[in-house]
């Protein structure tokens, strides 16, 4: 059985095309090594508002947050930009604490049940 889910390149000018396609590496929806990352839960939601906080210890920043739409996400960065001032940001995942949405988030995971 295949499972699909939300394209993370299907935003172009802000808006979302609907594009699925299959989600790699998943044979059944027993296979025990389906496993759930943060990048890929930052994909399902690019183009939305997020918070990102991160710490920077033993440096002259200490805990930053930051505020943007969600651009982009790697294994190891993140990417969002900031209306306000149009700037873009490439963040370093390795300084994650955590992510907060001001809106519902998109999550897909095989095991997960819906409300």
């Amino acid at each position: 059985m295949n499972y699909y889910y939300p394209n993370p390149y299907a935003y172009y000018n802000g808006g979302y095309t609907g594009s699925y396609y299959p989600y790699p590496n998943q044979q059944t929806p027993d296979s025990a090594d389906e496993q759930s990352y943060i990048e890929n839960i930052l994909r399902l939601n690019l183009g939305k508002t997020v918070s990102v906080y991160m710490n920077f210890e033993n440096s002259q920043w200490g805990s930053k947050i930051f505020k943007g739409k969600l651009e982009a996400a790697g294994k190891d960065h993140i990417i969002i930009s900031d209306p306000s001032n149009n700037m873009r940001y490439l963040l370093l995942t390795i300084y994650l604490n955590y992510v907060t949405f001001d809106e519902e988030i998109n999550y897909y995971y095989p095991y997960h049940t819906q409300k």
